[in-house]
């Protein structure tokens, strides 16, 4: 037993790509958005309302991040499923 070999995993190594305690893609959009909103309409009730949701999203998306860090991306990975799968040993058999 002594002769198993230790290999430590570093955790930089599988650390989620989290932006401001969020999915990155999620938090950047939605900061895109948001500042979209207030560039474009140029007046106070805007900037008051998308200073709210992006304080909201980033509640939010703080939320799902704690609960799944790859939350988004397992999601679109299983949009793209197909319903049935065929018997095939691999997809490129006759």
């Amino acid at each position: 037993m002594s002769d198993l070999r230790y290999t430590p995993f570093y955790r930089a190594l599988h650390r989620p790509n989290l932006f401001l305690g969020g999915e990155r893609e999620l938090v950047m959009s939605t900061g895109i958005l948001c500042a979209g909103l207030v560039i474009s309409s140029q007046n106070w009730p805007a900037t008051i309302i998308g200073l709210s949701i992006w304080c909201l999203g980033i509640g939010i998306f703080r939320m799902l991040a704690k609960i799944d860090p790859y939350l988004v991306s397992v999601y679109l990975r299983h949009l793209k499923y197909e319903s049935y799968y065929t018997p095939r040993s691999t997809p490129w058999r006759d």
